[in-house]
């Protein structure tokens, strides 16, 4: 049976891994993390970092030959036609690494985390859609204190993504981290519960 797909997604400094782990914890769901998914298909000779490396030759690794993740970031903050290429290149090698991921669950319900979900267009690859939405003001300071960034750079970085307004209009489920952690493990939990009792063995026994 084709598990139930739960596209997580927000933006940049929105916390959506946060709420992704604990609402995998609450509901029991197993979690795929597409950006663990995409780390992983860029190592050293993996098919990511070959296609980089076939369309940029070495302009994005580092002498030991790993991608210069920092360096390519900034290039596609920067450079919307390089984002493009990259994003042709890496975004249909995620979405197989994504199905395969899934596939190896065979339960009910299945959560994924994709940040970029929809501006990859990737809405007709899950059943569900949760964002993880917080005001850009908070969405800033996030970034700043994890990446060690400035104002500045976070604002580009948040600029660059589609507005989290529109994609909170757009989904099935919304929950606001603009608050307290306590505010926000409240509206997860609620959800998570839902989440469990729509796709428990009894929940699934009773409607075959």
């Amino acid at each position: 049976m084709k598990p139930y797909l739960l596209g997580i997604t927000g933006g940049i400094g929105s916390g959506k891994s946060s709420v992704s782990r604990l609402l995998a914890s609450v509901c029991g769901a197993p979690l795929v993390d597409v950006d663990q998914c995409c780390r992983q298909l860029l190592e050293v000779g993996q098919p990511g970092w070959q296609a980089l490396r076939e369309r940029f030759g070495d302009r994005f690794l580092l002498a030991d030959g790993q991608l210069d993740r920092v360096g390519l970031r900034e290039r596609l903050f920067a450079d919307p036609a390089v984002r493009r290429e990259v994003d042709a290149l890496l975004h249909p090698l995620a979405r197989e690494a994504m199905h395969r991921a899934v596939m190896r669950h065979d339960v009910p319900l299945v959560l994924v985390e994709i940040p970029l979900l929809y501006e990859a267009g990737w809405q007709d690859e899950v059943d569900g859609v949760l964002v993880v939405s917080a005001r850009p003001g908070a969405q800033c300071c996030r970034v700043m204190r994890r990446d060690g960034v400035s104002r500045r750079s976070a604002a580009r970085a948040i600029a660059a993504q589609m507005d989290l307004g529109e994609k909170a209009r757009q989904a099935d489920w919304v929950i606001d981290n603009s608050g307290s952690w306590a505010e926000v493990r409240e509206q997860t939990a609620a959800l998570g519960r839902q989440l469990a009792a729509r796709f428990s063995p009894r929940a699934d026994q009773e409607s075959a």
